[in-house]
């Protein structure tokens, strides 16, 4: 079995660890705080110091940290891949970054005779606890078969959406489409609790009908329940929307719907609240608990 190396083991990437070490993969791990990463070393995982360390010791390397500029880090920083890359090393970025940073990876590789795929994730903190993440990926179709067994293991569908760059535009298509579930979920609870309905009813009839979406049925009952832990942390879905708009204003468009769940959001984070999960978005209604 391929050497897996694993940069970030924040929400998302310790419970895919847990997967692959589960599917029996060898896995060394670095995380800009060690303590991040002490469950799954206790599971099995091997610790590095540094990106470079991990590089040097991996046939497979992927990557999910929290921002592009944290990408550029890991890969050409100092102590960054590229400088341990080893030939024929695969690298994976499943960060949700931008398609441009995607091809500047994929180019890097070349010049050490490795490949590299953009591979952004969706489905939360579930989603990758579960293993049914929906996988986007940009890059070659023979390097993307090489690696599938890898990514079945947190993945329920992985899909090649195009050349490198393809999988970072495609999530910012699904971050534009989740913006408008979001907005929708706190404004249809905002709605009933204003009209005195039975917002637990009102979750399960509409999420039964035409409405449902996975905001609404994952997040809904968070709210409820006032649990606003991160499946996804409403400052990360800043900067997806922050990406898609830039890509958006780049091909020409102009999506007022998105731009207005910008605002939203950099309310939100404004206020205190980036650290919270995408559902801390009712904050602008409702007050939170201290």
């Amino acid at each position: 079995m391929k050497k897996i190396g694993f940069v970030g083991t924040g929400v998302m990437g310790s419970s895919m660890v847990k997967h692959l070490l589960n599917a029996g993969y060898a896995v060394t791990v670095y995380n800009r705080t060690k303590e991040k990463a002490q469950a799954v070393i206790d599971a099995g995982a091997k610790w590095a110091d540094t990106p470079k360390e991990v590089a040097s010791q991996s046939d497979v390397v992927l990557t999910i940290v929290g921002y592009p500029t944290d990408v550029e880090e890991v890969y050409f920083g100092e102590e960054g891949i590229f400088q341990g890359l080893q030939k024929s090393t695969i690298l994976i970025d499943l960060t949700t970054s931008t398609p441009s940073l995607a091809k500047k990876i994929a180019e890097e590789a070349e010049k050490y005779s490795c490949e590299a795929l953009d591979a952004p994730v969706s489905g939360g903190d579930l989603g990758a606890k579960n293993g049914t993440l929906s996988t986007m990926v940009g890059g070659k179709e023979s390097v993307l078969e090489e690696v599938r067994p890898i990514l079945e293991t947190f993945s329920k569908t992985i899909t090649l959406q195009g050349t490198n760059g393809a999988g970072q535009h495609t999530k910012m298509a699904n971050q534009i489409m989740i913006a408008g579930t979001m907005t929708g979920l706190v404004e249809m609870l905002v709605y009933a609790k204003a009209a005195e309905l039975d917002l637990e009813k009102v979750l399960q009839t509409v999420g039964a009908g035409s409405a449902a979406n996975w905001s609404l049925l994952n997040y809904g009952p968070r709210i409820l329940k006032k649990d606003y832990s991160p499946g996804f942390f409403a400052k990360h879905f800043l900067k997806d929307l922050r990406i898609a708009i830039d890509e958006a204003e780049r091909m020409g468009l102009f999506l007022p719907a998105t731009l207005q769940a910008r605002k939203l959001y950099e309310t939100v984070c404004d206020d205190g609240f980036g650290d919270l999960g995408t559902q801390a978005l009712i904050h602008l209604y409702w007050t939170l608990p201290e």
